[in-house]
């Protein structure tokens, strides 16, 4: 077998492919004006309002990390932060219109980036590796932080 058909294994071909999207995610906001981490932050709002503790456990940052982030990203007129109706003391961060087209935007380019990188697989290898990835998504309750479009309210 030739060197560049050689088989991986499932840790360095899972950390292989999480360069190749976290390459084509960062390219991606780098066009749109973004961080890789303000994109996912739009992303994620994407589904609904999240307040200041659930952001900073899906993206996994420190709240002083996620506070800065939160911050430069309304600066820009993306998103804003309000009341929670749950709880008063607590905000919410909210897409602003303005966020929600940039958002869109971005995340309809970013996934059709991202479905470029397995476009020499066939339907039936395209499945499996969606089943697959789902299944270990599932099974070690990955964050939703980039959800199917159909999922969106």
């Amino acid at each position: 077998m030739a060197k560049h058909e050689e088989q991986l294994g499932v840790v360095p071909a899972l950390v292989r492919s999480t360069f190749l999207v976290n390459a084509v995610y960062a390219e991606s906001a780098r066009e749109y004006g973004l961080t890789s981490q303000q994109g996912q932050l739009l992303c994620v709002l994407m589904a609904q309002p999240y307040g200041m503790s659930e952001l900073g456990a899906m993206l996994r940052l420190a709240k002083s990390s996620l506070t800065e982030l939160v911050d430069r990203t309304a600066q820009r007129g993306m998103v804003r932060r309000e009341p929670n109706p749950k709880d008063r003391r607590a905000v919410q961060v909210k897409l602003t219109e303005q966020g929600a087209k940039l958002a869109d935007e971005f995340y309809t380019e970013t996934c059709r980036r991202i479905d470029e990188l397995p476009s020499g697989l066939d339907e039936t290898e395209r499945a499996t590796l969606a089943d697959l990835l789902s299944r270990l998504v599932r099974d070690n309750n990955a964050p939703t932080v980039f959800i199917e479009r159909n999922d969106a309210p």
